[in-house]
């Protein structure tokens, strides 16, 4: 079987070039594979965050060529051209935002021709920030693939909507354990984060933008302050401005919330997820994020909102709590609330359950199962 991947990968950075590297692994113990990455992903104009590189990412266990340029025609044909020759029997492709479908579509649209089947590791169908042209561009995508791997609900409602009756397949999202090395206790993560040993520890993860709701939950912390001397951790990159998110964090007061921004490196991933006692993702809007998986691999519970495919990540009471979006009253009183009933080590265990169901091999072997039910015509068993 022979199987290529086509998206971001090392040196590009972040969560969706981890999760194909892993993938890839996975199926390199059952396939043949291969991969395309960028030569350039995002335009600089349109990417508002720091380097779009990881200069200290590993590459993964498989060929990796980088041919794709998103906005470079004459390089989707070269990309074409080159998985031609491969002939693979299917072609994944992580799929998060409308903006690349001329690329992708056009790359993998030859080999469909051939016998080629490609699926689509669908993160989003309806992006978070909508922009012109995104129906119209998903549609092309849709149009020139098979089959879908969705991991939420809320995801798998908008392939039936989009493209009814679209072979696809629901499955778990793996945990990102790729980040605990064993670098970190959590005695030895707060002292290199200069946090209280014995304090109360709640993190925010990730980019910031307005969908992901970080300035609910800072409005939220001075209720939570009078309650519980607990502090707040926010580390990420600013993709909007961030003078209003500073000003939120000062009148907070001294000390109540630590900002690291900027891209936080493997290692200082796993000091903050080590560091906290849980995890907040106060979004207004999602499908589902990569942050709770982090979590979980680490061990940590999360406190989320009832929005998207979140909620169906959280066994509320056993793996976290979960809240209405936009309220935070609502979102301080869980905060207090698992600081005062000490919810942390019963949830620890909780999540520590639930582990062996979210593996890089079960996602594999979905992933095959489907290109099996849609019959490759070439590069197959």
């Amino acid at each position: 079987m022979r199987i290529a991947l086509v998206g971001p990968l090392a040196p590009w950075r972040g969560g969706l070039a981890q999760y194909l590297a892993l993938l890839g692994e996975a199926l390199a113990k059952r396939a043949e594979v291969r991969a395309v990455t960028f030569t350039r992903q995002y335009p600089g104009l349109f990417f508002p965050g720091g380097s779009q590189l990881d200069p200290a990412a590993g590459c993964p266990g498989f060929p990796v060529e980088p041919l794709l340029d998103s906005i470079g025609p004459l390089s989707w044909r070269r990309t074409a051209a080159h998985l031609e020759r491969f002939a693979p029997g299917a072609v994944i492709l992580k799929w998060w935002m409308p903006f690349f479908a001329p690329a992708f579509a056009s790359a993998v649209g030859p080999l469909r021709r051939r016998g080629t089947r490609v699926v689509l590791v669908c993160d989003n169908l309806v992006p978070h920030e909508h922009r012109p042209f995104d129906q119209e561009l998903t549609r092309w995508m849709l149009r020139n693939s098979d089959g879908y791997l969705v991991m939420s609900e809320s995801v798998e409602r908008d392939l039936a909507t989009l493209k009814p009756g679209a072979p696809s397949r629901r499955v778990p999202h793996p945990l990102y354990a790729q980040f605990d090395r064993g670098r970190f206790t959590r005695a030895s993560a707060r002292a290199r984060l200069g946090l209280d040993a014995d304090g109360e520890v709640a993190l925010f993860f990730g980019y910031v933008r307005r969908y992901k709701g970080l300035d609910t939950l800072l409005e939220a912390w001075p209720r939570v302050r009078a309650r519980r001397p607990a502090t707040l951790v926010v580390a990420g990159d600013f993709y909007e401005d961030a003078a209003p998110y500073r000003a939120q964090i000062a009148a907070a007061g001294e000390g109540a919330v630590r900002l690291r921004e900027g891209y936080q490196s493997d290692e200082d991933v796993e000091a903050l997820f080590k560091a906290a006692d849980v995890v907040v993702l106060p979004y207004r809007s999602a499908t589902q994020s990569g942050v709770t998986h982090v979590a979980y691999a680490l061990g940590v519970p999360v406190i989320t909102t009832d929005v998207g495919g979140l909620a169906e990540t959280v066994r509320p009471g056993e793996t976290g709590l979960v809240v209405p979006p936009a309220e935070p009253a609502a979102l301080a009183a869980a905060i207090v609330r698992f600081f005062e009933e000490g919810l942390a080590p019963r949830m620890r265990e909780g999540v520590q359950a639930l582990q062996a169901a979210h593996s890089w091999d079960v996602l594999a072997e979905h992933t095959i199962g489907l290109v099996d039910a849609l019959a490759p015509a070439r590069g197959w068993r």
